[in-house]
């Protein structure tokens, strides 16, 4: 199996990374975090997960061990494979998706693209015991009321990140409960266009 991958980043794709080991160039399949930040040229080191299949041989990379972790949890929920496990950590950090498991708040998980309600129930009922609370997280990370969850599924159909969307709702001050009032702020948060 391998563990690690350390070496030159050769090229970028749209979900994945080309680097080059002693001749070889190796595609890594990356969350959205890693990618963004990864140029070609630059020294990258990754924890991996190789995935076998009849068909295919794909290596999964993460920055942290802590991802990697996550992503072995995701992995032993039935019905997700690692796409959708990549998927669900390209568009929250880990913390967060710690919080929502460990809160059991499905509905922050179902706003994840490709993630439906029935789907993010099941992650929430199989892993809820094996994952903790991490200390030093903010709760209302993962509470988010009903307002508050219009608001980002708009600001998603938007063009914005999930992650953008909610630090944008987790922003705004509590008093103001109007969801259009409460989306203008969120878009204005953003600057000028």
């Amino acid at each position: 199996m391998i563990a690690t991958v350390e070496g030159r980043i050769l090229a970028r794709g749209t979900d994945s990374l080309v680097v080059g080991l002693g001749g070889l160039g190796i595609k890594v399949f990356v969350p959205a975090d890693v990618l963004s930040t990864a140029r070609p040229g630059d020294e990258i080191f990754l924890h991996t997960y190789l995935h076998v299949r009849e068909t295919e041989l794909a290596l999964y990379g993460f920055a942290g061990d802590q991802e990697l972790a996550l992503f072995h949890l995701l992995l032993g929920v039935s019905g997700i494979g690692p796409k959708s496990a990549l998927s669900i950590l390209s568009a929250m950090p880990v913390d967060a998706l710690h919080l929502a498991i460990s809160q059991e708040q499905p509905g922050v998980l179902a706003r994840v693209p490709g993630v439906g309600k029935k789907t993010a129930e099941k992650i929430v009922l199989e892993l809820k015991d094996k994952i903790k609370t991490p200390a030093g997280v903010s709760p209302e990370l993962a509470a988010l009321s009903e307002a508050d969850g219009e608001v980002i599924d708009a600001l998603t159909a938007l063009g914005y990140s999930i992650v953008e969307a909610q630090r944008a709702v987790q922003a705004l001050p509590r008093d103001v409960t109007d969801v259009e009032e409460r989306l203008r702020l969120a878009l204005v948060s953003f600057g000028p266009f």
